[in-house]
């Protein structure tokens, strides 16, 4: 089972979140966009909050001061360790995750969304805030 974790990093009730694409048919990473708080898998000789600061600063150049476990989401892929991250001063800058051998870009872009309460990353509904698939704006309707 993969653990992987993943930061909530809000700003004046904003939600930092990393818009990735999914792996299509052809196997590189040309599927569905969709949005995701930025994470991704532990490393062997991590703790959990020792990724969350390597994954932050990875997919979006911020430097994360604190960290507070928030719940752990089981899904099909594996689990996911949310923390609510506290990060220091400075704009987001879309990084790159070098978990992907592929020279296709999964991480496409930096986003603010309308944060979700934090008791809603407990809640029946969690799994669907963690990845919310948006409309494809390269593709015909």
């Amino acid at each position: 089972m993969r653990q992987r974790v993943a930061a909530l990093i809000q700003r004046h009730g904003r939600l930092l979140v990393v818009r990735q694409r999914s792996r299509g048919q052809s196997g590189r990473h040309d599927g569905p966009p969709y949005l995701t708080p930025p994470g991704g898998g532990v490393e062997a000789h991590e703790t959990l909050q020792d990724a969350v600061v390597r994954e932050v600063k990875e997919e979006v150049g911020l430097d994360v001061v604190s960290t507070t476990f928030v719940t752990r989401l089981d899904h099909r892929g594996g689990n996911t360790a949310l923390f609510s991250a506290s990060v220091a001063d400075g704009d987001p800058v879309l990084g790159f995750d070098p978990e992907i051998e592929c020279d296709c870009p999964r991480l496409v872009g930096i986003e603010w969304v309308p944060a979700p309460p934090l008791d809603a990353w407990r809640g029946a509904d969690a799994l669907s805030l963690l990845k919310v698939v948006v409309a494809d704006e390269r593709r015909e309707p």
